[in-house]
Formats: C-alpha cells, structure tokens, sequence
C-alpha cells in the first residue's frame, strides 16, 4: 500500500514537472517557428495545462483501463470547476473580462450534452470519437478568432502567459525531458492507481473520477491562486473553461476514436449531469457581474464536496 502511495506522489510530482516544462518548450518552439506571443498564449492559457491529464489517460488507454480513463476526462471537468474555479476565487475574486468565456462555456454545455446523448445506447464509438474532434478543432478556430477582438488589455495578458526563451536548442531539450517525465509520471500514476483503488472498495471509473482527477488537478490549483491573487481572473477562468472543453471533445474524442469506449449507465445518469450542473453554475456569474465572488468560489467548492460525498455513497450503497 505505501510503495503504491509513494509511487503515486511521485508520478503526480513528475507529470507537474513534465507539464511545466512542455509548456514552456511549446511556447518557445512557436514562437520561434513564427506564432505571435498572443496565439502561443492563448493555446497555453486554454489548453496547455491539460497535457498532464492527456498523458495520464494515453497511458491508461494504454494499459486496458479505458474505464479509469474516462472517469479522467469528466473528473477533471468537475474538478476545474469546483476546486480549481473555487479555491482560486476565495483566494481572491476573480473579474472576468474576457468575452469570449460566455460562448466558451455555452459551447462546453452543449458539448456535454451531446456527449450524455451520444452515450445513451452504452457506448461511445470510433464515428462519435471523430465527431468530438472535428468539433474540438472548430471550437479551436472560434476561439481564435473571437479572442482576437477582445480588449487590449485582455489580449496582452493572454500574450505574456507565453513569455519565454525562443533558443531553439533549449526548447528542443525542454521537450525531450517533459516527454520522459510525462510518459513515466502517467505510467506511475496509472500503475499504482488502479491497486489504491481497489483497496479503497473504488471501481475503475471512480478511480479515476476521484483519487486521479482532484490529484493531477493539484498544480493547476496552485497556480490558478497565484493568478487569481495577480488580478488575472480572466486567465483563471480561461483555462478552466479550455481545459474542459479539450477534456471533452480532444481527449474524450481521441479515446474513442483510438477505442470504441463501453460507458457504464452511472457515466450517463450521474457523471456527465454532474458535470452539466456545476458548469451550468458558473453562467450567471459570467452572464452577470462579470467576476467570481468569494462567495460564489465557496458555492462551486461546496457543490464539488457534494458530487464527491454523493460519488462515495453511491459507491458503498
């Protein structure tokens, strides 16, 4: 049990490293093959925090247990919202500015939604996987092309989140070592995942909905708190919404497409609503005021808390 504990801190240790570092080798890498500091930052601010994640559920794939895999993708959906949207906001309050999160978000609850639908006769097959990535790649191309009008103090933030060296050499051995701490770092996580869960009376799917998702989910918390105290509540939100929707439509998508998904009646009847309600949560809050109060940050923690204790029940019933 403390071998596996130890080699599941250690694999989470080494997927935060890798992410870090693929992050910055990416940014440097566009740049210096001709991306503006304004398009290689808004693909990290949306989407390059999920490659941990990504990789975690490659190798799970990997390794038979597609069913951790998906309690993965959706866990993390919820996590975002819950812990990381949360705990950033009691930080501080979050302004939202950016006005493409509205569209961002309807676009994920309608994502969702599909996915519910999609998945009623029991199975996500290779024809719905590819539906989910063509629709991940438009998703992708709106983004672009409605940040592009947003305010310049929104676009320059988006830009600074990709400053870095553009040495083409240095960002060359930045990719090589986030790749071995990535595919090691998910090859510990998975391994040692699935015994923890089983001596937690935790079936595949819950493993990976739980104890996998709020832990991979950990150095995205600790940096969302360090921007939400930086007044960038934008980029807090930005990247919850965006790493959701490439939860759903890339990663959801390629699994299936890679390997026709069996999705057990719990996925469609609790997870995926889960998910629904507590994204559904934050419209208001976008569509009103236009920042994440303290106290909405502690209503999206509680309803986290809720999904978990509700998930555990459930469980042992």
């Amino acid at each position: 049990m403390l071998e596996n504990v130890g080699f599941f801190v250690l694999g989470l240790v080494m997927l935060a490293l890798g992410g870090d570092s693929i992050i910055k080798g990416a940014s440097g890498l566009a740049q210096r093959f001709g991306a503006s500091p304004f398009v290689a930052g808004l693909l990290l601010v949306a989407f390059g925090t999920s490659l941990p994640e990504l990789a975690v559920n490659v190798e799970a794939m990997r390794s038979g247990q597609s069913a951790m895999a998906m309690g993965n993708a959706v866990g993390s959906n919820i996590v975002n919202f819950g812990l990381t949207l949360g705990v950033a906001a009691l930080a501080a309050p979050l302004l939202l500015r950016w006005r493409a999160l509205t569209p961002m978000l309807l676009l994920l609850l309608l994502g969702t939604l599909g996915v519910a639908v999609m998945s009623l006769d029991g199975t996500l097959g290779r024809a719905e996987g590819a539906i989910l990535l063509v629709a991940f790649f438009a998703v992708l191309g709106f983004v672009l092309a409605r940040t592009v009008r947003e305010s310049q103090a929104v676009r320059d933030d988006i830009a600074g989140f990709a400053r870095t060296q553009t040495v083409l050499g240095l960002n060359l051995v930045r990719f090589v070592i986030a790749a071995v701490l990535l595919w090691f770092g998910a090859r510990f996580v998975v391994s040692s995942a699935t015994p923890l869960g089983v001596a937690m009376g935790m079936t595949p799917l819950v493993t990976g909905l739980l104890p996998v998702a709020i832990a991979t989910a950990l150095p995205e918390v600790a940096a969302a708190v360090v921007a939400a105290r930086r007044g960038q509540g934008d980029m807090v939100a930005g990247h919850v919404i965006g790493s959701s929707l490439f939860n759903l439509f890339l990663v959801l998508g390629g699994m299936a497409l890679w390997r026709p998904l069996a999705v057990p009646a719990s996925f469609v009847q609790f997870e995926l609503p889960a998910a629904l309600v507590i994204a559904l949560m934050l419209v208001p809050m976008v569509r009103g005021d236009l920042q994440v109060s303290r106290r909405e940050g502690a209503v999206l923690l509680v309803a986290l808390l809720a999904w978990i204790a509700m998930e555990l029940v459930s469980l042992h019933a």
